[in-house]
């Protein structure tokens, strides 16, 4: 299960570093990318704290100025890795409260999943918003980024 969580994230780091210098060799970029992938930075930042059970730096719709998305991507990357390598069960209950106060209950790989799918849902929102802009969006598939 580690080497497996240790493969998408690694694609996962790929896939937003990538994004990331194509935002910022863009002349202006899209209002929608800004939230979008400010939303991606926080929301992997956010579960990684109820992993880790710390209090989140950052709320789940906060905007970043682009010149911090890669130290705030790098440390959720760095975050994670230390999480998946310090696992000892992964199929360990993590509880935590959602944003809205709610409490639940989810395994920890299906947070690390979700950490990585949530990332590809709003890439694929970004890459929309790119092609709206005119802008070329990344090529982000998974089996492309294997080849």
């Amino acid at each position: 299960m580690e080497a497996f969580f240790n493969e998408i994230f690694d694609y996962n780091f790929h896939c937003n570093k990538t994004l990331i210098e194509e935002c910022l060799a863009l002349n202006t970029l899209p209002p929608k990318t800004m939230r979008l992938f400010s939303h991606i930075l926080n929301a992997h930042h956010l579960w990684n704290a109820r992993i880790l059970n710390k209090p989140s730096e950052f709320e789940v719709w906060q905007e970043h100025d682009i010149k911090d998305w890669a130290d705030i991507h790098y440390e959720n990357q760095r975050s994670s890795f230390e999480i998946v390598s310090n696992a000892d069960n992964f199929d360990r209950r993590i509880d935590y409260e959602n944003t809205e106060g709610r409490l639940f209950t989810n395994t920890l790989q299906d947070i690390l999943f979700h950490i990585i799918n949530h990332s590809t849902n709003h890439r694929g929102q970004i890459a929309v918003d790119f092609r709206n802009n005119g802008a070329n969006p990344i090529g982000s598939d998974y089996v492309y980024y294997k080849r």
